[in-house]
């Protein structure tokens, strides 16, 4: 079951497993964390940086540790992470591993609605998607093979990610081929739709179907 946290925004899981190895102002956390690619793994507005180092510290996560000063540069504060901040980072990861948690995609979002384009307008813009999609995945895995001093252990979420975009890629090809070579069930359907512009009497049963059983 996914908890309610003091901290919920994952941009905090990142400022403590960022300052578990040292104590450092948010500048700095701000260039580790962008070095690391933290803001492909996870969805970091990097406006709330100083709001999110805040409320850790407000809640006992992080603890002022002393200043620093570079020439001219404003005064920086730096922070460590306290005990509780090691707890609470080593349990959010427990349950971000353990718990699954259904997320929701914008490509989920479009091929929900996917009846509002026609069958071909809908099959042009799958194979754009799929073909930007299988440059991307050649050259992300050709830089991860490419990596060979960092141990693997550091580089799993980008294994993880290359996994599940090849398995849309397989999923994209196919829906593509049932568009394409017809074999797709209710085509006919949503093509007479798109053709006339009238929702099919067995369309629109179903629709009405939902519609009561929601209601109830």
């Amino acid at each position: 079951m996914v908890k309610r946290r003091k901290v919920s925004n994952l941009l905090g899981l990142a400022v403590l497993s960022t300052v578990s190895a040292r104590p450092m102002h948010p500048y700095e956390m701000a260039s580790l964390m962008r070095a690391r690619g933290k803001d492909h793994d996870m969805d970091i507005k990097w406006g709330s940086l100083y709001t999110v180092v805040g409320n850790l510290q407000k809640h006992g996560y992080l603890a002022v540790e002393g200043s620093t000063r570079t020439g001219s540069r404003p005064e920086r504060t730096l922070y460590r992470i306290t005990r509780e901040g090691r707890e609470e980072l080593a349990d959010w990861v427990r349950e971000l591993i353990s718990v699954p948690e259904r997320e929701q995609p914008r490509f989920e979002a479009g091929l929900s609605v996917l009846g509002a384009l026609g069958p071909d307008e809908a099959a042009r813009l799958l194979a754009e998607r799929l073909s930007v999609m299988e440059r991307e995945l050649a050259d992300d895995r050709a830089a991860l093979e490419a990596e060979t001093e960092v141990p693997r252990i550091f580089l799993i979420e980008s294994e993880y990610d290359l996994a599940m975009r090849d398995a849309e890629v397989v999923w994209v090809r196919g829906l593509l081929t049932e568009i394409e070579d017809g074999t797709l069930p209710g085509l006919d359907l949503w093509r007479a739709f798109h053709d006339t512009g009238r929702v099919p009497p067995e369309i629109a049963e179903l629709a009405e179907r939902g519609a009561s059983q929601e209601q109830r």
